[in-house]
């Protein structure tokens, strides 16, 4: 038996020591939506996450990610999260991408049990001020407030028209986006005539919901919605309700919405949507992007992934680096502090340079690819937001707004 145990424990060493294999010093789990209606987006997102755990493998920082999906919806999603929490017993996650899986995750897994939350995408303005979040600091996202995109939507759809009607998601990403947009287009001398709820669960049909938002013949209909509910409405609308004047936002920036619908019935429709200020850290990401999955399509929130994934590594080597756990508290405790200023500036993967200063002891702040990744009090980042449109059957940029009035 004593044999036996000892040529285990040999085999075991053995294998360990073979080139390519090393255990991960940090499991990170990932909440993603890789069926249900944001099923678009959740794979490419994801490539966002792998591209950094790659990068930090690379540079000497042993990480590993381990992926559930969410099915766009908040049980599943709060039964993944468990799992991770529990089984996987992952100190922080990235996700989840839809604002209706990751408040119910925050409230009854994470922040309860003292995890980090990263989420890359949830834009709801309650994020900001959960309840269950409030003096623990452990939720954060590295995209910005729809209290911004809102803003940008109502001031962008009151420059040339007077009515609007709004057909949104029944989540709290649906309710925030369309009740800022109420607020902002109101502001600007707009009238919202109707605002529509529709589940989140995708349906066959939205032809009760159109004709309540169509009754009044607005000027625009807003599509605060995911892209599988929305090419199936806006097909329905243009066809059994001859409409189409839509405003789009990041949850209907979507190439799956052109097959679907068609370029000519969607050109030159304009959406919002959180935007980088580009400049060399989007140029070095979308080059490393393209080496690794091919040209980055024009989805949102891919950088905003993987700066979510690099500020959860970085602040993991900083405690690493001062001789602490790699505990939920201690990530936490530094994502401030490699993310915000002062500090050397670390763009997309220069970990390598990152981790070097760090076992220095020298300070540095991470300039994410998705933009500054400076988190405040509640875990919120600010970027600017892009106005892009449909164009000749692509996705292109019109403007990017850095002035957002608060409101």
């Amino acid at each position: 038996m004593k044999k036996l145990i000892v040529f285990a424990c040999i085999l075991v060493l053995s294998v360990a020591m073979l080139p390519g294999v090393q255990a991960a010093e940090l499991k990170v789990g990932s909440l993603m939506a890789m069926t249900g209606p944001l099923k678009e987006f959740g794979p490419n997102i994801f490539n966002g996450v792998k591209l950094a755990v790659k990068q930090m493998n690379a540079a000497g920082f042993a990480v590993k990610v381990i992926s559930e999906d969410t099915q766009t919806s908040a049980i599943p999603g709060v039964n993944a999260a468990k799992k991770l929490v529990n089984i996987e017993k992952v100190p922080a996650i990235v996700g989840a991408i839809a604002s209706g899986v990751t408040v119910p995750v925050a409230e009854s897994v994470t922040c309860p049990r003292g995890i980090v939350l990263m989420s890359p995408s949830s834009t709801s303005p309650l994020i900001s001020v959960l309840p269950a979040d409030q003096g623990k600091d452990y939720l954060f996202r590295t995209c910005p407030s729809d209290a911004l995109q809102g803003v940008i939507a109502g001031k962008l759809a009151a420059g040339y028209n007077k009515t609007a009607s709004v057909l949104y998601v029944n989540n709290p990403y649906g309710q925030g986006l369309a009740q800022q947009f109420k607020k902002s287009f109101e502001k600007r001398g707009g009238k919202v005539l109707a605002m529509i709820p529709h589940d989140e669960k995708a349906a066959e049909t939205y032809t009760a919901e159109l004709k309540k938002a169509l009754a009044k013949s607005p000027d625009i209909l807003c599509a605060f919605s995911y892209p599988q509910h929305a090419k199936i409405y806006l097909k329905e609308a243009i066809e059994f309700f001859h409409y189409k004047k839509f405003l789009f936002c990041d949850g209907t920036k979507s190439e799956d919405i052109i097959k679907a619908v068609g370029a000519k019935n969607l050109e030159g429709m304009m959406g919002t949507v959180a935007a980088s200020p580009g400049g060399k850290a989007l140029v070095l990401f979308s080059a490393d992007y393209k080496a690794a999955y091919g040209k980055l399509p024009p989805l949102p929130y891919i950088t905003n992934a993987y700066d979510g994934m690099a500020v959860i590594g970085l602040a993991a080597y900083a405690a690493k680096a001062k001789g602490l756990p790699l505990t939920s508290n201690n990530i936490r405790d530094y994502l401030r502090v490699v993310a915000n200023p002062p500090g050397e500036t670390i763009l997309p993967g220069q970990f390598k340079k990152a981790f070097d200063l760090l076992k220095k002891g020298k300070p540095i702040n991470y300039e994410g690819a998705g933009g500054s990744v400076d988190f405040d009090q509640n875990g919120d980042v600010q970027t600017p937001i892009e106005i892009w449109k449909y164009h000749k059957g692509k996705i292109v940029t019109v403007r990017v707004e850095y002035d957002i009035p608060a409101e």
